[in-house]
């Protein structure tokens, strides 16, 4: 009975160890599978991104001119940039920031400390958007 036993102990560590190589196997497709060219998280906002800054681009676009009336310009931008619903935190923290420097702009009626405030948010829209063409 030794060789018997010794015999089926054989046999089930050989069906333990192709059991492992095949799970082994079927990991390793799996995972290359994950690891194909589907397109990450961060790829797939890209486009969401683009898409807040053309809805800036778009609102920052209409209103009066503002070289001729920075203040109605101003004025125009607050609740259209309001609306704006940007994918990441620190696009959306820039849009708020901008609709605010824009709205102390205008009660401000152009003048002071919301001129400053203004500039800085514009500089931080333009570098997140830097096609949207902030201006006072």
């Amino acid at each position: 009975m030794t060789t018997g036993s010794s015999s089926q102990g054989r046999m089930r560590s050989m069906a333990v160890a192709a059991a492992a190589i095949a799970m082994l196997a079927l990991t390793t497709m799996v995972s290359a599978c994950g690891s194909s060219g589907h397109p990450t998280a961060s790829a797939a906002a890209a486009p969401v991104a683009e898409s807040a800054c053309q809805q800036v681009g778009d609102a920052l676009s209409n209103g009066p001119d503002p070289d001729a009336d920075p203040v109605g310009y101003a004025e125009a931008q607050i609740q259209p940039l309001r609306q704006i619903h940007a994918p990441s935190p620190a696009l959306a923290q820039a849009i708020t920031t901008l609709a605010g420097a824009y709205s102390s702009f205008y009660a401000a009626n152009g003048a002071g400390a919301a001129k400053t405030a203004l500039n800085t948010a514009i500089k931080r829209i333009n570098s997140l958007c830097p096609d949207a063409g902030a201006a006072v």
